[in-house]
């Protein structure tokens, strides 16, 4: 019965609404069990695009988690103003985020960052403008294991491993590969299709030793896979949904027992029908990309039928003789967490502690300083 409740605030007339919370210690509760699922927490390169703050970074960094993976410059200086020790940008820079990337390197020194390439000329331009700062380019190439988004193909990859390897002022630290297109909910299923990637992965880093004296790092296993990938590989993983969780994948992946740990706080406004309540989450306060019926539910009211969504309103369907009223609180979990968390600026943070914080959304910026 306790564990229904736990979403419910103390102080609920204060939080402003459309308002995001966090409940840290169920965060905290997350990132014990991520790490009781691993051999190795060295093996670990949480992603930080789903939370994109410095205070829950903070807290990974505490349990003794070193090296992070980010999917923008802005992440990447959260990291180093948190002082992480390892960063790798999951992004080939190109145009001016070089030069960014570079002036990142400059600005936080005691953070080693690196990032992804899949292209000769810009591994090229990256380690030109390395040089002339003093710095030597880390990189990962970026192995398309069948996403079709970023990367080469995998028989590709040792020709251009090749060609990089004699390029001045780059290291190649090992391969990345992001397998998003896996996502089934039977866990065989997309245990069958981890293990073939798996396979190839390894391959590549077998004939990478064989032919270059070097045994390269392996970065791969996002949220989906990573309950595959944490036991049947060497290779560092990196989840990022499991420190706050959502709707999705608390449906989709059974496997993985993380706490929902981020709702979106909303109010009712208006009671335009009889059966009709509309609330004040519009596409601006939850992630809009799903279908209408994908996008929230409400765990203090359930039954509730989105009908309509716009830029601040969401219309739900009661039913006949419902007993809400405006004003009333509405408790929803997003389906979909990481786009949700980057339409706020900060979050309303809940602990036994400390029962009203409020941490900065830093990152969810497209630049802080860089």
């Amino acid at each position: 019965m306790l564990e229904k409740q736990w979403h419910f605030l103390d102080n609920p007339a204060s939080v402003e609404s459309p308002g995001l919370v966090f409940y840290v210690d169920r965060i905290k509760a997350n990132i014990k069990l991520l790490i009781s699922m691993i051999d190795d927490p060295n093996r670990l390169r949480p992603h930080v695009k789903t939370h994109k703050s410095a205070e829950l970074s903070k807290l990974l960094i505490d349990a003794g988690i070193s090296k992070f993976k980010c999917a923008t410059i802005a992440e990447a200086e959260m990291l180093g103003l948190c002082g992480a020790a390892n960063v790798l940008l999951a992004y080939q820079p190109v145009g001016p985020n070089i030069s960014r990337f570079i002036a990142l390197q400059k600005t936080y020194p005691l953070s080693r960052f690196s990032c992804l390439v899949d292209d000769e000329k810009t591994a090229l331009e990256l380690a030109s403008v390395s040089q002339l700062n003093g710095l030597t380019a880390e990189v990962f190439i970026d192995v398309n294991v069948g996403m079709h988004r970023t990367g080469i193909l995998p028989e590709k990859v040792m020709d251009l491993y090749a060609k990089l390897n004699k390029i001045d002022g780059l290291v190649i630290k090992g391969l990345h590969a992001y397998d998003g297109h896996i996502h089934e909910s039977d866990f065989g299923i997309r245990t069958e299709k981890g293990k073939l990637i798996i396979g190839i992965l390894n391959g590549l880093g077998a004939a990478i030793e064989a032919q270059f004296a070097h045994q390269p790092i392996i970065v791969a296993g996002g949220t989906p896979t990573f309950t595959i990938y944490n036991t049947q590989s060497i290779f560092e993983c990196s989840p990022g949904t499991f420190a706050l969780w959502d709707k999705g994948y608390q449906d989709a992946f059974e496997e993985q027992q993380f706490n929902t740990a981020a709702l979106v706080v909303s109010r009712i406004v208006s009671l335009p029908e009889s059966n009709l309540i509309c609330c004040d989450l519009g596409h601006k306060a939850v992630a809009a990309e799903k279908p209408l019926d994908k996008r929230v539910v409400f765990l203090n009211a359930p039954e509730l039928v989105a009908i309509s969504q716009s830029e601040e309103h969401l219309v739900l369907d009661a039913g006949e003789n419902h007993q809400y009223q405006i004003g009333d609180i509405l408790y929803g979990l997003p389906y979909h967490i990481c786009p949700t968390v980057a339409l706020y600026e900060n979050a309303l943070v809940i602990s036994e502690n400390n029962p009203d914080e409020t941490w900065n959304i830093i990152s969810r910026k497209r630049k802080i300083t860089i």
